[in-house]
């Protein structure tokens, strides 16, 4: 199933003998557009410490309760390797993190919540192991993301207002785009469409932009999304159909 970002945000994490605390933020890589971690607030349990959980430790959400249980103890969060705040995720700290949680590690393949990204991909990421070392510029937050500007072939469309993830293997499967101008994104409303990430023709982070292979007014007139209604099948038809692209499901 789909499932919207924002709404997991303040999820409650639950560790095999207690609570862990809240989610604050997700990680995901911008090669694959995979959440990679889950960052998590331990609140007055660990005053002012974020800790990053894999989606490979969650088990089954229980989503009533908004709480996402997980095959980790307290004490393993505690002793875990801590997380600044202040500068990004290296791979030399993801590998201390996989070793200690005995984690598969993503960058060489894996299954759910680590989908292995496409060859080329894969390879060009090897090639640059040293670089990446000193800091993995392909890990992205969530919440610095949101907020970013469309801009289409022709004109800029909105900004991006959340992600939608699917459940079953943590693939960002379509950002949510808002298409009022961002100056005013702090008011409600404004029409909302999904496009999905594989339509990304680049993203200049240091602009704060997402460049798409799309034209303004054919974003604005594609099926429109209502954050109330789950997405289902028959919704991501019409929407494949309406852009005249191959669907992931096949």
């Amino acid at each position: 199933m789909l499932r919207s970002i924002s709404e997991l945000q303040g999820y409650q994490i639950q560790a095999v003998d207690g609570k862990l605390g809240k989610v604050h933020d997700f990680f995901f890589d911008d090669l694959n557009w995979t959440v990679r971690y889950l960052v998590v607030d331990t609140g007055s349990w660990l005053p002012g410490r974020l800790v990053l959980v894999s989606p490979h430790s969650i088990q089954k959400p229980q989503w009533a309760e908004r709480t996402l249980p997980v095959v980790l103890t307290k004490e393993q969060i505690e002793n875990s390797p801590p997380v600044s705040q202040d500068e990004p995720v290296s791979r030399r700290h993801e590998k201390e993190l996989a070793k200690y949680y005995e984690w598969p590690a993503y960058w060489h393949g894996g299954t759910i919540g680590l989908a292995p990204g496409p060859p080329v991909l894969k390879k060009i990421a090897q090639e640059n192991e040293k670089e990446l070392e000193k800091g993995d510029p392909n890990l992205r937050s969530i919440r610095e993301v949101t907020g970013y500007k469309i801009k289409a072939k022709d004109s800029s469309m909105g900004y991006v207002e959340d992600f939608i993830v699917d459940e079953t293997n943590w693939i960002i499967r379509y950002l949510v785009v808002n298409s009022r101008n961002r100056l005013f994104r702090w008011l409600p409303g404004g029409r909302k469409v999904l496009l999905s990430p594989v339509w990304i023709e680049k993203v200049k982070w240091a602009e704060s932009s997402v460049f798409v292979d799309l034209k303004k007014d054919q974003i604005k007139n594609s099926p429109k999304y209502d954050p109330s209604t789950p997405i289902n099948r028959e919704y991501e038809v019409q929407l494949y159909d309406f852009y005249g692209r191959p669907v992931y499901w096949k």
